[in-house]
């Protein structure tokens, strides 16, 4: 196999957009999605179902609870962020297959996906106020 194909198999391998996270998602994929961004960033909008572990606070206590055969999606803000990419490799770290969300939160809701707010509201795409 030449470098360029195992550099795009290897994007595939640890990648994911926020199409087939929905898809898979909705499919029932044994997927969890971790927000890796701060309490509060989470608390003013997220992608629905996500929880929020932020990448500084990942840890063998803070993730004992998860299931380790699960795939988990690491998401933040946007291309500008690299709090995804923290929580990936933190969680890649305690053992856990991973992937992370190309775009993040900016391109969920880019691609019209609905996002959440705090306690619970849903909104279209356009944010949570």
């Amino acid at each position: 196999m030449n470098e360029q194909m195992k550099h795009y198999e290897s994007k595939l391998a640890f990648e994911t957009d926020s199409w087939d996270l929905k898809v898979a998602l909705e499919s029932g994929e044994n997927i969890f999605v971790i927000d890796a961004r701060s309490s509060e960033a989470y608390q003013k909008e997220h992608i629905p179902g996500a929880i929020n572990i932020p990448h500084r606070r990942m840890n063998e206590e803070t993730t004992k609870h998860l299931d380790k055969t699960a795939l988990v999606v690491t998401y933040c803000d946007g291309i500008g962020c690299n709090a995804s990419t923290k929580g990936a490799l933190n969680m890649s770290r305690l053992g856990f297959r991973v992937k992370e969300l190309i775009g993040g939160l900016d391109w969920w809701k880019r691609d019209g996906h609905k996002t959440e707010c705090a306690g619970g509201a849903k909104s279209a795409a356009c944010g949570c106020e």
